[in-house]
C-alpha cells in the first residue's frame, strides 16, 4: 500500500511526471478533476479501504495540506512517498503559458503559491521524500532528500 504526494507549484511538472511514472500504476486524485474537498476525501477514503495506491497530484505547498492526508495514511498502514518539485518560476510560468482555458493559472496565481511553500522534512511524516529537478533534456530527475 503506497500513497505519493506531490509538492510544487502550478506548471512545476506535476501532472507530466504523473503520466511519465504512475500513470500504469497508482490512481489520481486531483482537486482539478473533483472540483471539491468532499469529493477528493470519499476518494481517498475509498483508496484507503480498498488498499489502493495512488498519487495525490496537487499543490500541496503547506504542510498544514500535506498534513490533511499523512495522519490517517500513516494509520492505514501506508507507505507515504513525496516528491517536492524545486520551483523554477521562469519555467512553472512557461509551461503554465502553454495550457490553455481554465488549466491555465493566472501568473499572480501562481506566484500565490510560490510564496505560501514550505519545503517538505521527511519528519513531517514521509517514508521516503525525493526533490525532483528537470534536466537539460527536460526530464525529472529525482534526488532524495
Amino acid at each position: 500500500m503506497e500513497a505519493v504526494l506531490f509538492i510544487g507549484i502550478q506548471g512545476s511538472g506535476k501532472s507530466t511526471f504523473y503520466q511519465q511514472q504512475f500513470f500504469e500504476t497508482h490512481l489520481r486524485i486531483n482537486l482539478d478533476m473533483l472540483k471539491t474537498r468532499h469529493r477528493e476525501t470519499l476518494l481517498v477514503e475509498a483508496c484507503i479501504q480498498a488498499r489502493q495506491r495512488f498519487v495525490v497530484d496537487n499543490t500541496n505547498v503547506r504542510r498544514e495540506d500535506r498534513q490533511r492526508y499523512i495522519p490517517q495514511l500513516r494509520a492505514a498502514g501506508f507507505r507515504i512517498i513525496g516528491y517536492f518539485f524545486e520551483p523554477v518560476p521562469e519555467r512553472a510560468l512557461r509551461w503554465n503559458d502553454q495550457r490553455s482555458g481554465k488549466a491555465r493559472i493566472p501568473v499572480k496565481g501562481v506566484l500565490g503559491t510560490l510564496k505560501r511553500l514550505e519545503r517538505p522534512e521527511r519528519h513531517e511524516g514521509f517514508d521516503e521524500l525525493f526533490r525532483l529537478v528537470v534536466g537539460s533534456e527536460g526530464e525529472f530527475l529525482p534526488e532524495p532528500m
